[in-house]
């Protein structure tokens, strides 16, 4: 270290007026290097002083021009300098606070590619029925026994509804939904929801079936399906897509939490996202009780510590015209399209059967669209010609033909720009990415699918060959497709480097790697969740990248993931969260 570090770091410690007192003794003996160097400490605030300096840090900063640092200085929530220690330093003033990581690593402030903070922020008022490794739920009647807990220890009030999060029949000992029987069986005098893992799917008990005015008289919607009694036409309580949206998800059955209670948990669910190092979030699928019921409400208590983009559910257009441009950081981001449905449900569209059919459904069965190609052609289209960037839900490769034939058929260029998202795109073939290169359309992969349901999509949903590919990344590094990673929360949690882990790993649950040839760098992958994910929401002159000028959004973690073991990644921890230069989570 150079004299005038050394002597530097001697004095840090006592602040700017500590500096001036000890060069003011008048016996100190300074080279002329050194004296300059010190006089940097003591000088007026001007326009290049920083607010904080973080340095003796290992910086990424997905910036390809200068790719790492050792220290960041902020001014006024955005990047002053980037740099080495000395550079850096040279911004301090005499209000500078001075941060020593210790060799902690920076990286840009971590994007949420897809998800729901809303839903995940109401999921935590909900009883967890999650498996492992997010939960402890194995069994039906394991089910049956938390909710007989909830009931016992809350004591609602009779009539009250009995709200479940997370089950996953794929990760049941009996490898079904728990029916109205099953639930029946714990109360008959409350109304009990549960809601499937993935958010498509759900299941209630007879009276939240009467209360919502199912009979075995009410038809399938279009895009749904109401599940029968073997033999007949009474429900079985489990309702599919539409028809679990439309009659357990619609803020009526159940209804939704009361105002004095949205707030807290939109509080909660922002800090959850915070935990996980993320500083741009999604609602993505925002409807007029989410928009008016939650996060207007939270932006106008100054609640929204990170930046939230929403986008609005077709065919609905959000009250108040909420602004494109961040207000408290909160703006609309689009549309939002739904084309299909779960794979690991086993309702997303395919254009081959599945490999192991759900009971009672025919040999060929490949789940089914939610909407006609007209009906997603004219709404795709519509929302291209108003310049709402479309995010569109596909999962099964007949629901990604649909889109991308609906894209090419409106018109769209990518000289326009919009940069359409193909959101999920887990069964994606490598043709299918050839035509997104061309149209401009920019896949997010939910990668953490190889995680938590890799072994069901090999053995049942899938099959070998097809499970192997999915979220193709790799498909779609070699042809320089810019992508981004998700968790798709409240479906699994917004754990971002668990996207990181899954995309260099393609590790299962049990252990094994599937897909291997699909697997990519953690560079790359890294990109994904910063610096592209500031591409896909058309905010990487801001955000995305550690460089001048752009806003102080940042994440600090306890190891390098560039130089962990790769399966360690998983295991780094998030130290600390920083939005705009103020720090919105700290790690206990």
């Amino acid at each position: 270290m150079s004299n005038a570090r050394t002597f530097f770091y001697s004095i840090v410690g006592l602040g700017v007026a500590g500096a001036t007192a000890f060069l003011m003794q008048g016996n100190t003996k300074l080279s002329g290097a050194q004296a300059a160097y010190a006089a940097t400490l003591i000088r007026s605030d001007t326009t290049d002083s920083a607010d904080v300096i973080y340095y003796n840090a290992t910086v990424i900063t997905m910036n390809d021009a200068q790719p790492s640092a050792q220290a960041i200085a902020v001014r006024n929530g955005r990047i002053l300098a980037v740099g080495s220690d000395d550079d850096v330093m040279k911004h301090q003033a005499k209000d500078t606070r001075v941060i020593d990581l210790q060799g902690k690593t920076v990286l840009p402030g971590f994007f949420d590619g897809h998800g729901h903070v809303c839903a995940m922020a109401v999921s935590m008022g909900e009883i967890d029925l999650s498996p492992p490794p997010v939960g402890s739920v194995t069994s039906i009647a394991d089910i049956q026994n938390r909710l007989r807990e909830y009931i016992q220890k809350q004591q609602p009030a009779e009539g009250a509804w009995i709200v479940g999060m997370g089950y996953d029949d794929a990760n049941l000992k009996e490898k079904r939904h728990p029916t109205r029987a099953d639930l029946d069986a714990v109360s008959i005098t409350h109304p009990i929801v549960l809601r499937h893992t993935s958010g498509h799917l759900g299941t209630g008990n007879s009276l939240a079936l009467r209360i919502a005015g199912i009979t075995a008289e009410t038809q399938n919607p279009q895009g749904g399906v109401i599940r029968r009694e073997a033999g007949s036409q009474e429900p079985n309580g489990v309702l599919e897509e539409s028809a679990y949206l439309h009659y357990f998800a619609s803020g009526k059955h159940p209804p939704i939490p009361p105002p004095s209670e949205r707030l807290n948990l939109v509080k909660a669910g922002l800090a959850r996202y915070a935990s996980y190092g993320i500083t741009t979030a999604q609602e993505g699928a925002t409807n007029d009780e989410l928009w008016e019921g939650f996060i207007r409400p939270a932006r106008d208590s100054g609640l929204m510590t990170i930046d939230v983009v929403m986008y609005e559910t077709f065919p609905v257009s959000l009250a108040g015209n909420p602004p494109m441009q961040y207000d408290r950081h909160v703006r609309l981001g689009g549309t939002k399209f739904f084309l299909d449905g779960s794979p690991q449900g086993r309702t997303a569209w395919l254009t081959q059967p599945y490999f192991k059919v759900p009971d009672g459904l025919s040999a060929d069965y490949r789940g089914y669209a939610s909407m006609p190609d007209s009906a997603a052609y004219s709404g795709i289209k519509k929302s291209l010609d108003e310049k709402m960037q479309p995010i569109v839900h596909v999962n099964g490769d007949a629901a990604i033909d649909q889109l991308l034939e609906a894209i090419e058929r409106s018109g769209y260029t990518p000289e326009r720009d919009l940069r359409p998202v193909a959101v999920h795109s887990q069964v994606t073939r490598a043709d299918q990415l050839d035509r997104m290169k061309r149209l401009g359309v920019m896949p997010s992969f939910f990668i953490t699918h190889t995680y938590y349901w890799g072994d069901w999509h090999r053995d049942v949903v899938l099959g070998p060959e097809r499970a192997a590919n999915i979220s193709p990344l790799r498909w779609a590094v070699d042809r320089d497709i810019k992508f981004t990673l998700h968790n798709d929360a409240p479906v699994v949690p917004p754990d971002v480097l668990r996207l990181v882990w899954s995309a260099v790993n393609r590790i299962t649950t049990s252990g094994k790697v599937l897909g291997p040839d699909q697997r990519i760098p953690v560079m790359t992958a890294l990109k994904a969740v910063t610096i592209w994910g500031a591409y896909q929401y058309h905010e990487e002159a801001t955000k995305g990248s550690l460089e001048p000028g752009k806003l102080a959004d940042m994440v600090i973690l306890s190891e390098n993931p560039l130089t962990v073991d790769p399966m360690k990644i998983v295991d780094i921890k998030v130290m600390e969260t920083i939005k705009e230069g103020r720090s919105v989570y700290q790690r206990p």
